[in-house]
């Protein structure tokens, strides 16, 4: 193979989304799409070796793919991992697998807001279709570059996420979320890093704070004034400072750092907001709050 070959195919970016049925993969695929992706949906695996010629004679007219592949193939998704590894191995394209999950109730709920009958179960029930396909995708999520839990994300918002990740603007700069959540709620499976803030003194417990948030001033100056939060965040900062160029120098160009408290309202919200702050001259950063609406 030349080196001009060779690099031809280098610059083809592949994107493989995956995961739950119900989890929001249309929603992926057609912001991808708006991006300047070449979509496809539900491709069978076996036929990506085809689509990478074609790709490659192209002469670089396409070098942006999105493909979803899921369960809907069945018998043809088992060949997924071989294909990829293949693809890897004998053509030199680098792909990055996008796996979109939720909780069950939550994709029970989908289903039956939409009266669409599971892929897996199309005569019984929609969670014994979900977890029979939890089960089949259990490799393929270990093998996920990033996973996003679409369980409390609008449309909109997965469509940011999918934005923040895969937009090539400012390449050169780390996308970093700042994430504050509520243990009680469950911790955030797509966080890359998470810190637990429920040692810092609790506004929860000051009945005029109680029904504010770490975005109201008053929450905010509490949470702040204690001594063991200065320490906390200087240590923090420091470390985040050392991890986010060596994070970027592996090639990971976007990082979930999970902030949280007990309810997600208070103390993981004002820390969220002060790394935000601290860190968006140097990265290109985001906040969000997962829980913060959630009062009780």
């Amino acid at each position: 193979m030349s080196e001009l070959a060779a690099e031809k195919e280098c610059q083809i970016e592949l994107v493989v989304i995956t995961g739950m049925s119900g989890a929001g993969k249309s929603v992926a695929m057609q912001s991808l799409e708006d991006m300047g992706f070449f979509c496809i949906d539900n491709l069978p695996p076996v036929l990506l070796s085809k689509l990478t010629d074609l790709l490659e004679q192209s002469g670089g007219k396409v070098s942006r793919v999105a493909l979803v592949i899921d369960l809907r193939g069945r018998e043809f998704f088992s060949s997924l991992v071989e294909s990829l590894d293949t693809l890897e191995k004998r053509h030199g394209i680098h792909y990055q697998i996008l796996f979109l999950d939720a909780e069950d109730q939550v994709l029970v709920r989908r289903y039956k807001e939409t009266r669409r009958r599971h892929p897996l179960s199309p005569d019984g029930t929609p969670l014994d279709g979900i977890r029979a396909e939890r089960k089949l995708l259990d490799e393929m999520k270990g093998r996920a570059h990033q996973i996003i839990d679409t369980s409390n994300l609008k449309p909109g918002q997965l469509k940011e996420r999918i934005v923040a990740r895969f937009n090539q603007t400012e390449s050169d700069r780390l996308a970093i979320t700042f994430l504050s959540f509520g243990f009680k709620y469950g911790v955030p499976i797509d966080a890359d890093l998470i810190f637990d803030v429920r040692f810092l003194p609790n506004p929860h417990y000051v009945d005029s704070l109680r029904p504010l948030t770490g975005r109201d001033t008053d929450v905010y100056d509490y949470v702040m004034k204690w001594e063991e939060t200065k320490r906390f965040l200087q240590h923090l900062t420091e470390m985040l400072s050392f991890l986010f160029p060596h994070y970027h120098r592996e090639g990971k160009t976007s990082l979930v750092v999970g902030i949280g408290c007990t309810g997600g309202q208070h103390r993981s919200v004002a820390i969220a907001e002060t790394l935000n702050r601290t860190f968006h001259e140097q990265e290109k950063v985001r906040v969000a709050h997962r829980d913060i609406e959630k009062n009780g």
